[in-house]
């Protein structure tokens, strides 16, 4: 079975990334630097009890993706509760809008973003009166 188990987000600045995802989506960090021989964080992204998956950050091994470059890897999409104050909270810590909110008509809000490391990521409101 191929079921995902683990991310990782490549960053150039571990800590201005951190206080990203932690200010953003409230996650919390574990140093795991010793047994990956470079820096990188094990992302802790909520209840373990709750659907969903922990990763990490890891620090960026070649150069960071350039603007306006097309997605060339995986795009991870969050669950949130409120769409419009999350996207408030990427812009007020340093994130970007990659592509504005739109529906998924009778499914959800959705969006994308480009973090302060130049990652992008998407968020993902459930609503049944989405239009």
């Amino acid at each position: 079975m191929g079921r995902l188990v683990h991310f990782e987000i490549h960053v150039s600045d571990m800590e201005r990334a951190k206080k990203f995802y932690g200010e953003v989506f409230g996650w919390s960090f574990q140093d795991w630097s010793e047994y990956a021989g470079m820096p990188y964080f094990g992302a802790v992204t909520g209840d373990e009890n709750e659907l969903g998956i922990n990763g990490a950050l890891m620090q960026r091994q070649s150069a960071p993706p350039e603007p306006n470059q097309a997605l060339n890897g995986f795009a991870c999409t969050m669950g949130v509760e409120d769409y419009d104050l999350t996207e408030a909270k990427i812009v007020e810590n340093g994130g970007k809008v990659a592509m504005a909110k739109y529906a998924l008509p009778g499914m959800a809000w959705q969006g994308y973003y480009i973090d302060t490391e130049g990652n992008i990521f998407g968020i993902h409101q459930p609503d049944v009166n989405a239009k």
